[in-house]
């Protein structure tokens, strides 16, 4: 299987231990199945890990870590195509990264991309959704 974990999903996991985000987390970094990454999103976890309100909750070690294993481990797309389907444009790297990638979920607490339901083949769903589904 193979997702797309949106930024917010992937901090969230790392503010929180017991939320969904971190089950998924978790199931990734066990291998249950391939995460899709690009450079617009390390770029973006990069930039958005400085900013001061989130650097008073999240130590920089603890995001540089993240960005690593997503260097080492993930599935690194190149190439993404030109989208303009996402409600938010400075998400529509995301249903690129999924379109691109061919992955069966992207995985997103932004509640404006979740109500798109999907885009191309991939389902778009939220954190606790996609957690129940892997339970099962």
């Amino acid at each position: 299987m193979r997702l797309v974990v949106d930024t917010n999903v992937l901090l969230s996991a790392l503010l929180s231990a017991d939320s969904p985000s971190a089950q998924i987390l978790a199931l990734w970094r066990s291998r249950k199945f391939d995460l899709l990454t690009s450079a617009e999103q390390l770029d973006e976890i990069a930039r958005v890990t400085r900013y001061p309100k989130l650097r008073a909750r999240l130590s920089p070690a603890l995001a540089g870590r993240l960005v690593n294993r997503l260097h080492d481990v993930a599935i690194v797309i190149e190439g993404l195509p030109q989208v303009t389907a996402s409600p938010d444009p400075d998400d529509n790297y995301l249903l690129a990264l999924a379109e691109a990638g061919e992955a069966h979920f992207l995985v997103t607490g932004d509640k404006a991309l979740v109500a798109l339901k999907v885009h191309k083949s991939t389902r778009i769903v939220s954190p606790a959704a996609l957690a129940a589904l892997l339970k099962d």
